[in-house]
Order: structure tokens, then sequence, then C-alpha cells
């Protein structure tokens, strides 16, 4: 094989080794819903506060796997839990609009309200790995009282 060639074939296999490396960085419908179903098994197991303190400080990479975590809100829009950003808890961010003007945690609380649980999205939210706005959804299921448990995801996964 000419050199060309084995240089041509090795691109395209590095190539091939960044898109999955990449696709395993992100998580998936399947994995987004399982999170959220033991968060909220936690929820009604420890109580709210232990849960909310183990979503948000997720000690031993708890409720935390590549972009994926867990984040709750009161029916009101108050943060509760934020496994990205701690700052956010204790915040209302029920009118907080995307960069299209979209009120995603509304329209979230609104979903969880009338389905129980359900996918929300898309929205555009700022993705921390290409520091950019990227299409994301987000998994969302009813926890405890008048409170939501949600995992989001980018799109395409």
């Amino acid at each position: 094989m000419n050199k060309s060639v084995l240089a041509g074939v090795l691109m395209l296999q590095c190539g091939w080794l960044a898109n999955v490396q990449a696709a395993e960085a992100h998580g998936t419908t399947a994995e987004a819903e399982a999170m959220v179903q033991q968060a909220v098994a936690l929820v009604k197991s420890a109580g709210p506060d232990k849960a909310y303190k183990s979503f948000t400080e997720h000690p031993n990479g708890a409720f935390k796997d590549k972009d994926m975590y867990v984040f709750v809100y009161d029916y009101e829009g108050n943060c509760l839990a934020q496994g990205a950003n701690p700052k956010m808890v204790g915040k209302n961010l029920y009118i907080m609009k995307d960069v299209d003007g979209k009120p995603f945690i509304k329209d979230m609380i609104d979903m969880v309200k009338s389905k129980g649980k359900g996918w929300y999205g898309p929205y555009k939210f700022n993705n921390a790995a290409t520091n950019s706005y990227d299409l994301k959804k987000s998994y969302c299921a009813q926890g405890a009282a008048n409170t939501m448990v949600c995992v989001g995801i980018y799109e395409g996964n």
C-alpha cells in the first residue's frame, strides 16, 4: 500500500474514532430517562433534601454522567437542585428564556403538570463542551409534591 493511501486510511480511522469518542461523551435518551427514574426513586427513598444535595454535589460521581446531570424545580420555578451549576439553587428561573425567547423552564413545568413525565424540547442551551448554544432536550418527571426532576441531553443523541 502506498504512503498516501495509508495516510488517507489512517485519517479516516482517526476521524471515525474522534466521532465515536464524542458520541460517548454525550448522554442518550435511554440514559437520561434512566437517570431521572433513579433520581425520582432517591427522592422517594431518602427524602427531597438528601436527594437534592446528592444531585447538586454528586458525591462519588452520583447523578452526573457524561454531559448529563439532574436538575429539579418546583412548580413556581425555584431551582431546588442543579448538578452542573450549584449557584443556580435557590434562584427563581420560571421566566428564563433560551436565546430564541422560548421560556423553557415554564414550558417544562407545564408539560410535567399536564402529563406527569415526558420529553421537552428542543431548546437552545449553552453547551460547555462546544462553547456555543446547541439544541437540547430534557426528560422530566414528577418529583416530590409540586416539583419536577429532569435530565437533559444535546440533540442528535
